[in-house]
């Protein structure tokens, strides 16, 4: 399984921006998908993730109502609609891929990751 994410750029404070993350290799449906970030000099941190199928979506709290997760199992994606950018979501945002269903919230339980995009966000 390999995971290439796309859609960074330099944005102003309020503008948004559409992640993408291409899923290539078989079984796309059977993995839950998520997005994490790491800003310099932090830690990777959890910004979302998605369910198989699509019916279980939770966010972080500093991207909650901001910040949009969905899937698309035909085409083996999924995206991250990120509104009303601030500063401190600058990082580098990385999609991930795992067999499990729980914890989905913990970076180690993912075992595909892709190599990130570089989201910078100006005041």
């Amino acid at each position: 399984v390999q995971l290439q994410a796309s859609g960074g750029g330099l944005v102003q404070a309020g503008d948004s921006l559409r992640l993408s993350c291409a899923v290539s290799g078989d079984s796309f449906n059977s993995y839950a998908m998520g997005w994490f970030r790491q800003a310099p000099g932090r830690e990777r941190e959890f910004v979302s993730y998605i369910s198989r199928g699509g019916m279980n979506i939770y966010y972080a709290d500093a991207v909650k109502s901001r910040f949009t997760i969905s899937r698309d199992n035909a085409d083996k994606e999924v995206y991250l609609q990120m509104n009303r950018l601030k500063p401190e979501d600058t990082a580098v945002y990385y999609c991930a891929a795992s067999s499990a269903n729980t914890r989905l919230h913990l970076k180690g339980t993912y075992k595909y990751w892709g190599q990130g995009t570089v989201v910078t966000v100006s005041s």
